[in-house]
């Protein structure tokens, strides 16, 4: 790992091989680069880093960490157990939960500092209850509902709600703010749909400020929206998928290029590499068919590699069956049968230049080779933050910083 130094989530230090050798690398410096060019992307609007899902499975504490070093000012997260999580590890930025807690759960959440996200008369009066407990002023960023339709307020409840929050004494009215659904779109179905969205929320903000209620903070893109549609910047963008050095799609990646021309940045790295090494290779004669169900058939004689992990750590039984592949010795190689739960098989083709110990990347770049979780996606139909999240707890997290792989 040439200089990197190697640690675990929780930054004790640690190797990336333990009784199993299965590992994902997280690149604290990637973290840190792509934070700094999300940032000037955004710019003059805050950056906020989505760090839910634990970091989309990467690691929430460390990639919070390097996000904030590299100019994010604020975090995100799904549940209020995932801020205070963060909160007790000493992060001291702002944390926005994503989604109103319960209200029975409230008690618990107000005091901790977290910023809450409202969008209901119950939720307002059980935070507000909790905060007057509590004696702590808690703030409050308020969600409407401009077309996603999963949660929010509607727009004809939002001044009502707002009206509440602004009523406690101990909540406190933050920020307006929504979410898109479809910003990563190119058809003029989905660019329409997001451009009437910005302009319902406008609506929603000039409701409130001739109110007396003037939002003093406006959210609303995530990466996509950050990339595609500058207007959608407003005071602060939410970058969850661009963080993690994957595109929200290929087209935006033009809007990265400009701000790599005008300040020499290099473009969005990826933070996430998956890594096993071989654990047992046989020869076997053609006709052979390995593992579960004896659905591959060996047309010839062939090297077979086992590489210790399996379903139960993120390989999809379908990543047989609709083709995909790993990299040993910097090829492609792809699976030669079904995915059991600990364990797949390998068809290293007719050479037997494959070895007990050799390095196999599931993700990343290996001799000239390279996977990307945007492959592995496009073979399960899905997208890579899917992709990231499936990877399971039994695959080590080993952070390095990767300064000299540029």
């Amino acid at each position: 790992m040439s200089r990197a130094e190697v640690r675990d989530t929780a930054g004790t230090r640690t190797t990336p091989v333990g009784s199993r050798p299965v590992w994902a690398e997280i690149d604290f410096a990637a973290v840190r680069h792509n934070a700094s060019l999300l940032r000037r992307v955004a710019a003059p609007a805050a950056l906020c880093a989505v760090v839910k899902a634990d970091g989309y499975g990467h690691g929430a504490l460390p990639v919070a960490r390097a996000a904030l070093e590299g100019g994010a000012t604020w975090l995100a997260v799904a549940t209020p157990e995932e801020g205070v999580a963060l909160l007790d590890a000493g992060i001291d930025a702002p944390v926005l939960v994503l989604s109103e807690p319960p209200a029975e759960a409230m008690a618990d959440v107000v005091g901790r500092g977290l910023t809450l996200t409202l969008y209901s008369r119950r939720g307002v009066r059980a935070a507000g209850e909790a905060a007057a407990r509590a004696g702590v002023v808690t703030d409050v960023h308020v969600k409407v509902d401009t077309g996603m339709h999963r949660v929010g307020a509607a727009p004809d409840e939002l001044l009502e709600i707002v009206t509440e929050v602004a009523a406690e004494p101990f909540l406190r009215f933050a920020a307006l703010w929504t979410h898109f659904p479809v910003a990563d779109g190119i058809g003029s179905e989905d660019r329409s749909f997001t451009e009437a969205q910005l302009r319902l929320l406008e609506t929603s903000r000039d409701l409130l400020a001739r109110a007396g209620y003037p939002p003093p903070m406006v959210h609303a893109a995530n990466s996509a929206g950050a990339m595609a549609y500058a207007a959608s910047r407003l005071d602060m963008v939410r970058c969850g998928i661009a963080l993690y050095g994957v595109s929200p799609f290929p087209v935006l990646d033009a809007v990265l290029a400009e701000v790599m021309a005008d300040t020499g940045a290099a473009g969005l790295r990826p933070v996430l590499s998956w890594h096993a090494k071989v654990t047992l290779v046989r020869r076997l004669d053609a006709d052979e068919r390995p593992s579960y169900g004896r659905l591959y058939r060996l047309d010839a004689p062939t090297t077979v590699a086992t590489v210790p992990l399996g379903y139960a750590d993120g390989v999809p039984r379908r990543y047989f069956t609709d083709g995909g592949a790993l990299l040993i010795g910097g090829r492609r190689r792809r699976l030669a049968g079904m995915v059991t739960m600990d364990q797949i098989v390998v068809d290293c083709g007719p050479e037997e230049d494959v070895a007990v110990g050799d390095d196999v990347v599931l993700i990343g770049e290996q001799g000239g080779g390279s996977i990307t979780a945007a492959d592995w996606a496009a073979v399960l139909g899905t997208i890579a933050h899917e992709v990231f999240c499936g990877i399971g707890p039994r695959v080590p997290r080993v952070v390095v910083d990767g300064e000299d792989r540029r």
